[in-house]
């Protein structure tokens, strides 16, 4: 086990109104990992989904604002979370109308979404994840970005800037538009911006692989590269989007650049390639990357990051699941875990705090 003892980054308190099942909510934490514990459709997951959105993005369902209002009321919602984030406390608020996109305050003050990356790092495993490897390449790449992201704040604005420089080119191929000019800006924007994304990926790579050097872990390690990856630099990319105008064109959409890139991965031990391994194996492997992820972060940070992780124990055996329980205290990462059953957070033990949520005919109740 690393013999990282780091105090993390923490939710101290956390508030929810009208959101998912949780009509009101007021939940208050130590810092202590936290097994949350209830029947399926409780609202369990509705908990972590909360937490994921005190990070930029659209959470760990990546539902749309309107998607996440206590139905059938539908007032629009709001969370507010306490937290202890790096180099000092915040209260964060995230909210929205009906009809209307996210909003983010902190210490009252309105904020974009990306400044939350600069007061909490939090990484995430859910169920819908377990098919990753055998899926298509672009829940990959979110994957990734999403790793690279808690590295680089500002990886979002990257991604977004070069999503709209193509979306916009992609409009002029399907329009069949043939003016060079108008082409060769948006060009050199797609060029500017693949890039940096580019670059945030490798580095993310190499971050964790440099945190699974060494690491005694009970987690198979996995070797990461990325393939297909066309235009990593801005004038090959700009390049190759001008000569393949005509082919984009027949298309109707770009052919070239990182939105055509694939993560591979392989089970190092075995030589494997993740999609022939094993569903446990798989899962391993998905549960050494966030180890890993977290690893990096706190030695780069001095402070471990938000772990949510849902329903992950009950598709690990006994030893598995108290190895990880010990990694994650060994960071001292406030971990937030959803199971069934409290038996599978038995190896916790006082190291854990407990809740326990329970339909009701009001939404979800929680209690300790």
């Amino acid at each position: 086990m690393m013999g990282l003892a780091l105090a993390g980054l923490a939710i101290t308190a956390l508030t929810l109104s009208h959101f998912r099942s949780h009509r009101a909510a007021r939940l208050t934490f130590d810092g202590r990992p936290v097994a949350i514990v209830g029947p399926n459709g409780a609202g369990k997951t509705n908990i972590l989904e909360a937490v994921s959105l005190l990070s930029p993005g659209r959470g760990l369902r990546r539902a749309g604002a309107d998607d996440l209002a206590l139905r059938p009321d539908r007032l629009g919602w709001k969370i507010t979370a306490a937290v202890q984030g790096l180099g000092a406390a915040h209260e964060v608020e995230t909210s929205a109308a009906p009809g209307e996109g996210r909003q983010v305050r902190v210490d009252g003050k309105p904020v974009p979404q990306a400044h939350l990356g600069r007061i909490l790092r939090v990484l995430w495993l859910v169920p819908a994840m377990d098919r990753l490897w055998i899926e298509a390449a672009e829940g990959r790449r979110a994957f990734l970005d999403r790793i690279s992201l808690s590295f680089a704040p500002d990886h979002a604005e990257a991604v977004l800037g070069y999503d709209k420089a193509m979306r916009d080119r992609n409009r002029l191929l399907r329009d069949q538009i043939t003016d060079a000019h108008w082409y060769a800006a948006l060009e050199a924007q797609m060029a500017a911006f693949g890039a940096r994304v580019a670059a945030n990926r490798q580095a993310a790579l190499d971050r964790l692989a440099a945190a699974q050097d060494g690491a005694e872990t009970a987690f198979p390690r996995a070797d990461l590269a990325m393939i297909g990856a066309e235009g990593e630099v801005p004038g090959p990319l700009e390049q190759a989007l001008a000569e393949g105008r005509r082919r984009d064109m027949a298309a109707g959409r770009a052919l070239t650049g990182p939105h055509r890139a694939d993560l591979a991965a392989r089970f190092a031990a075995k030589g494997v390639a993740a999609d022939q391994c094993s569903t446990g194996e798989q899962k391993a492997l998905l549960i050494s990357l966030l180890l890993a992820n977290a690893r990096a972060l706190a030695s780069d940070l001095g402070a471990a990051p938000i772990l949510l992780l849902d329903e992950v124990a009950a598709h690990l055996d006994a030893p598995r699941r108290a190895a990880l329980y010990d990694e994650i205290c060994s960071l001292g990462a406030q971990a937030m875990m959803t199971g069934t059953d409290a038996g599978l957070f038995d190896s916790l033990g006082a190291r854990a705090q407990t809740l326990f949520v329970a339909e009701s005919g009001a939404g979800s109740r929680i209690t300790e």
